[in-house]
């Protein structure tokens, strides 16, 4: 089962995983089949200390210490839209769960960050202005010990509480 992970251990992941996980989003469905997203694999230890400069303030204690950083990005124009929203977004959403739960079977631990600056991370990492960033993904081993910090966090953000599945669907209408 797949769950956030905000401390890895310090071994490094192999170029051979991580082209597995690559392996699965590029085998993800997309509008039209159109497979608009690219990702950049950031694997240089101060080059992820710069990506992490321009993350959200909560990130940075932990993210930094991730073996590797995936910038997951979409092209709006090689996707479509429907009733006015734009469809890249669900198109490297889907890519980046395909290679969330492959590096999960691998034994590796992800978490999907969402609080960065899009336009410094382009710019440091010469993404082009078209091309938009739509996730952060570090990869790395699980570190098998929770630290305080890592139980507090928890804590807050509720990451193993789960509403019960009578509460998330119905069957024919909104009930």
């Amino acid at each position: 089962m797949r769950r956030s992970v905000r401390k890895f251990a310090s071994a490094q992941v192999e170029d051979d995983t991580i082209r597995k996980v690559l392996e699965a989003a590029r085998l993800a469905p997309s509008w039209r089949n159109q497979q608009c997203w690219k990702f950049v694999v950031v694997n240089q230890s101060e080059m992820i200390k710069k990506v992490v400069e321009h993350t959200g303030i909560y990130n940075r204690a932990w993210l930094g210490k991730a073996p590797v950083l995936i910038i997951a990005c979409g092209d709006p124009a090689a996707s479509g839209s429907g009733n006015g929203q734009p469809y890249y977004m669900v198109d490297v959403a889907i890519a980046t769960e395909h290679l969330v739960l492959a590096a999960t079977e691998l034994g590796l631990g992800t978490c999907w960050i969402g609080a960065f600056d899009a336009d410094e991370i382009k710019s440091m990492l010469e993404i082009p202005n078209h091309i938009e960033i739509v996730t952060i993904i570090p990869l790395g081993y699980p570190h098998r010990k929770d630290s305080l910090a890592g139980k507090m966090a928890k804590a807050v953000v509720r990451s193993h509480t789960r509403k019960p599945i009578d509460e998330i669907f119905f069957y024919n209408k909104w009930k």
